[in-house]
């Protein structure tokens, strides 16, 4: 008989809302869903600068889980819009050890998709006490390796089309160092020049992230406002190595230590070489590791929606005939 792969749950509302004040001049958005005092959970959104979607609150059973959502500085629904000032991955790690005390949990399960992954490692191996599972998907260490590949030479290599279109407000002499070059672009005062930048970059995301064409997904991408934030911030994070040494993620592994996890990852997954979720597999025998045929980075791809789904549910305790 063939498997049903599991969707997403049916459309929620968020049942609390507001700002959370972190300092630095910067308020973050976050939203609870859910039923109070069921299984608490944080959601952590990729990018980084890309804000989360409503459809990231169907991933969780809404009886069954009590998540925390959250914008990240910079980004969605979070003040100062595109801000590059004190926004770093610590800074990040910060936030959501102060989402998870105005919450009043001691531990909760992490959630966390392509940046999001990277930030869920860096927070678990900073704060393992406080997490109880951990759940990541299209992993992403932040290696040089890992952002050469994707933004100056390998994913170039499959997708000469996008890359040309890519490349095109770089002059040749500046292409050797790309995300450098978009830097002086995206930080600097003309604002013309800083939006087309922007839009240049994030489409190149949003055309190569998932295993078929999906061009609503592309079009969302290539908006003025989301993405001036995603690329401004993205690229910020990415020239500065995530503010990680050099394959710290996976050094550091040892920390999550017990905790139990699930790692989803596509296997024709172009941001993110399928190799890195394999290492952190071996590095951390406690997760589960599901290497995803026919998909590539995106989660809402049939085959990883559906194993994200399962995770969710096998960690609140719900069984299905189907698992």
């Amino acid at each position: 008989m063939t498997e049903v792969l599991r969707g997403l749950y049916p459309e929620i509302a968020p049942y609390a809302s507001g700002m959370l004040d972190v300092g630095d001049g910067h308020q973050i958005y976050w939203e609870r869903s859910g039923t109070p005092g069921a299984k608490p959970a944080v959601f952590l959104h990729g990018g980084p600068g890309g804000g989360f979607y409503d459809t990231h609150r169907q991933l969780f059973h809404p009886e069954l889980y009590d998540v925390i959502l959250f914008d990240q500085r910079g980004c969605g629904r979070s003040t100062p819009h595109a801000s590059l000032e004190n926004n770093t991955t610590w800074h990040l790690v910060a936030d959501i050890e102060r989402l998870r005390v105005m919450m009043g949990v001691e531990k909760w399960l992490v959630f966390g998709g392509s940046w999001g992954s990277t930030l869920a490692l860096a927070y678990a191996e900073a704060h393992p006490g406080h997490v109880s599972e951990l759940i990541v998907r299209g992993i992403y260490t932040l290696t040089k390796a890992e952002l050469d590949w994707y933004y100056q030479f390998g994913v170039s290599e499959m997708f000469p089309d996008k890359w040309e279109a890519f490349i095109a407000p770089i002059p040749v002499e500046e292409r050797h160092e790309m995300m450098l070059a978009y830097n002086r672009r995206l930080t600097g005062s003309d604002t013309a020049v800083q939006l087309a930048s922007a839009k240049a970059w994030s489409t190149w995301e949003g055309s190569t992230i998932t295993l078929l064409p999906d061009a609503a997904l592309t079009t969302g991408f290539a908006e003025d406002n989301f993405a001036i934030a995603f690329a401004r911030i993205e690229n910020h994070f990415f020239v500065n190595a995530g503010w990680l040494e050099e394959g710290q993620l996976l050094r550091d592994a040892h920390k999550l230590g017990n905790i139990p996890g699930v790692i989803v990852h596509g296997r024709y997954d172009m941001p993110c070489p399928a190799k890195y979720a394999w290492l952190l597999h071996k590095a951390w025998p406690k997760a589960e590791f599901h290497l995803i045929e026919g998909a590539g980075h995106a989660y809402s791809e049939p085959g990883i929606l559906d194993r994200l789904v399962r995770a969710t549910d096998q960690f609140a305790g719900k069984h299905d005939d189907a698992l």
